[in-house]
């Protein structure tokens, strides 16, 4: 399985437009962050996970080939908003759309005319399947498992693909689902700054939550300019946990 992280940034992206600090002003590559979003390749499968704002600029550095299934976390839009721009891969064929009931509902709200049931011409053909948090499902021969997390008091999804754990957004996670991430090879989750934050887990708080997971390796996302310079907090975490990059290739 290999995993490309397309973007590992939060909602304003990095550098944030109008701050002057350090990490904005970087010139390390590393400290440029697009809006999340991973690329998930199996034998059988190309699946995605989120489709946010970046996504046409994402798209020039994957395979353009057909990409069969979108997995989406939760509603917001640095999650959703390129979901139009899957239509030149809907030339390939149609794009199945993977999301939760409350989740797809504010999805046919927002952009009805991707849903629609006639369609005009150049509208991107990408269909949406309603999934549920206790139920496991396929895709192709893929297995996906949903993960219950909490986005503060927002309930959203993340994924079990594998030995991959994908999880962003998250605050919290229910007790009950911590079976489901046991053994894991490679954990991606968030971690958007050093001080706490009331929807998202500082970098402290993830750190913790990889240590009671104890995956064999362990990639930061979902990052903000406050997380610190790539380079500095990267050389300040344990051997096995690192923080993601725009590009980055993990094979698992």
């Amino acid at each position: 399985m290999k995993i490309t992280i397309l973007g590992s940034g939060t909602s304003t992206g990095v550098p944030q437009i109008g701050c002057e600090c350090e990490v904005c002003r970087s010139t390390d590559i590393h400290d440029k962050r697009l809006r999340c979003s991973s690329l998930v390749e199996t034998e059988n499968e190309m699946i995605l996970i989120d489709c946010g704002p970046d996504f046409r600029e994402q798209s020039f550095h994957i395979p353009f080939r057909k990409i069969d299934g979108v997995l989406i976390t939760h509603e917001h839009y640095d999650h959703v908003g390129g979901l139009d721009d899957l239509r030149p891969f809907c030339a390939l064929g149609e794009v199945p759309v993977y999301a939760e009931k409350y989740t797809a509902d504010r999805l046919i709200q927002r952009i009805p005319y991707c849903f629609a049931d006639h369609k005009y011409p150049g509208v991107p053909q990408i269909t949406l399947n309603e999934i549920r948090s206790d139920e496991s499902f396929y895709i192709g021969k893929t297995l996906i498992t949903p993960i219950r997390v909490m986005h503060g008091s927002l309930p959203i999804l993340g994924f079990r693909i594998g030995n991959l754990g994908y999880i962003t957004d998250m605050k919290t996670l229910p007790e009950s689902e911590f079976h489901l991430l046991e053994k894991l090879d490679c954990l991606i989750v968030n971690a958007l700054r050093v001080s706490e934050h009331w929807t998202h887990q500082s970098l402290s708080q993830a750190l913790d939550f990889v240590n009671r997971v104890k995956p064999r390796q362990a990639y930061f996302v979902h990052m903000s300019h406050q997380i610190g310079l790539h380079k500095e907090v990267e050389a300040s975490l344990p051997e096995s946990v690192h923080l993601a990059y725009d590009g980055l290739i993990i094979s698992i």
